[in-house]
């Protein structure tokens, strides 16, 4: 039986004294489930903008300076160019004489659905559209993934009252026609590679009629009309003013006071592109992990306690600052946890580390423990010389070895993945059970997912959680997603498929 050969092996084994040790004759070998459904979850919902106009108004302009100064916000571009219904043969033959601004062009069925399913929460995959076969290029689509703000973007966004109930605001962009014109000629000859003859042609036969018949009178549905589009700074500072406003904070973040999302920048979403590509090497890997890391353990420390304290400056000026919290210790969950320790270190000097091993479930839960096994033989003597508290329960702790004064600290628990939570409310209730006030636990991760922030909220309302973002959710293998694969895997360089496996018989 394997629990026989797992007590004979640790029986056998020198250097390592085991105690409190329990084995748990009827295994049971079902996955846990998260206590918390997919549709339990607050779905967050995005802001959209729509940004309409006549062509060649400056449209994308504005969007791109609004993009720019969101940057600590997520935000995706959709185009209605995107969405021009694919020429016939026949209209092919006779393209010169296509209204490219009526409505009846755009495909606004699959518009309407692509941003229905943006609005949900779902990545869809945005058509390139070739203005010179006139043909939707979908080997060349381009994955959107939801994100907190939806620029839509289009001549006639405002046209169909479907879209527009979509929107959050609506912004018409006002530009004097001759500037329309002259930035129409410059774009169209140069981009599309059509002589300035063919795009007066059309201008004077298409665009400015559907400007006047189609345009122009959405303007009224519009909540922000900016004149001299893109090059009118003030409106748009105003605007990304009053974005900011409405966005606030993640929805979870009104609901649990206690859980914080550290800002986001381009240099955070970056990093976050880095390590969640399954292509990346395993030194970039870690590099960008790290630096986030140390962002992550930097703003939990911004929510220890502290004192004022006043220093002489070597200008022998009075400075009045404030003193670190010096009751604080760490402790990492095994093993993914490890990866965030050398940046505690490098920000707490000397601090305190503990470890706790929580049994995560697998295909053969006993197979799980016996291999585990390699982790107290080879490893835990590195850790420690004292007697240690093990348990092979399954889904229950296995491992700890915390201060004997942890009662009295402050706690940073690391964990850089909150998917379920239940590994989580695992650690958080040993650290309860060992004396830790709740208030003095800090848990800090990489990435959370709504089930488990859920989950640990609601059991744990007064430990604070600090994360650098909140993901879409989990899927059927309650994984989370997008995510970024087994972090602890790809941390230490041990998701070859390649490598030898130990096992004990």
């Amino acid at each position: 039986m394997a629990s026989k050969d797992v007590v004979r092996l640790i029986e056998a084994s020198s250097g390592v004294h085991f105690s409190g040790f329990h084995l748990n004759g009827s295994h049971n070998s079902e996955v846990e489930q998260p206590t918390t459904s997919t549709t339990e979850c607050v779905q967050r919902q995005p802001f959209v903008i729509g940004v309409a106009g006549g062509a060649a108004s400056g449209k994308t302009t504005v969007c791109d300076l609004i993009i720019e100064q969101l940057h600590d916000q997520r935000v995706v571009l959709v185009n209605q160019d995107s969405f021009y219904h694919n020429l016939s043969e026949e209209e092919l033959k006779r393209v010169q004489d296509y209204n490219f601004d009526h409505p009846d062009a755009f495909d606004t069925e699959k518009l309407i659905s692509t941003m229905e399913n943006l609005k949900d929460g779902k990545a869809v995959d945005i058509p390139k559209y070739d203005f010179k076969s006139y043909k939707n290029k979908t080997l060349q689509s381009r994955r959107v993934n939801p994100s907190d703000v939806i620029l839509l973007e289009g001549i006639l966004i405002f046209h169909d009252s479907r879209v527009r109930e979509m929107m959050n605001m609506k912004i018409f962009v006002d530009t004097d026609a001759d500037v329309r014109l002259a930035r129409r000629i410059r774009r169209d000859t140069v981009e599309k590679g059509r002589d300035i003859g063919q795009v007066l042609d059309q201008y004077s036969k298409f665009v400015k009629p559907a400007f006047d018949d189609f345009i122009l009178p959405t303007k009224k549905y519009a909540d922000i009309i900016i004149p001299r589009g893109g090059d009118n700074h003030v409106a748009i500072d105003l605007i990304v003013q009053h974005i900011r406003t409405k966005l606030g904070q993640h929805d979870l973040c009104k609901i649990y006071p206690n859980l914080y999302v550290i800002q986001s920048t381009f240099q955070i979403r970056g990093m976050h592109t880095l390590i969640r590509d399954a292509n990346i090497t395993k030194h970039d890997f870690v590099f960008y992990a790290d630096r986030l890391i140390r962002l992550v353990v930097e703003h939990g420390l911004g929510h220890l306690p502290f004192t004022e304290k006043q220093v002489t400056t070597p200008t022998g000026s009075v400075y009045t600052g404030v003193d670190f919290c010096k009751r604080l210790c760490g402790v990492s969950v095994i093993r993914s946890g490890e990866s965030m320790e050398n940046a505690l270190r490098a920000c707490c000097k000397g601090i305190k580390i503990g470890k706790i091993l929580i049994h995560r479930e697998g295909d053969n839960g006993q197979q799980v423990c016996i291999e585990l096994l390699s982790f107290f033989i080879l490893v835990l003597p590195l850790y420690c010389n004292t007697r240690v508290l093990i348990y092979f329960v399954p889904q229950q702790l296995i491992y700890e070895k915390l201060p004997n004064d942890i009662s009295d600290r402050h706690v940073l628990l690391l964990d850089p993945i909150l998917g379920t939570g239940n590994s989580a409310v695992e650690a958080i209730s040993l650290l309860i059970r060992k004396g830790v006030p709740e208030p003095n636990i800090i848990f800090l991760n990489l990435i959370s997912a709504p089930q488990g922030v859920h989950v640990v909220c609601k059991k744990f309302p007064r430990i604070k959680i600090v994360t650098s973002e909140i993901e879409t959710g989990l899927n059927e293998e309650y994984r989370v997603i997008p995510g970024m694969g087994e972090f602890g895997d790809r941390y230490f360089g041990t998701d070859n498929d390649d490598q030898e496996v130990i096992t004990y018989k």
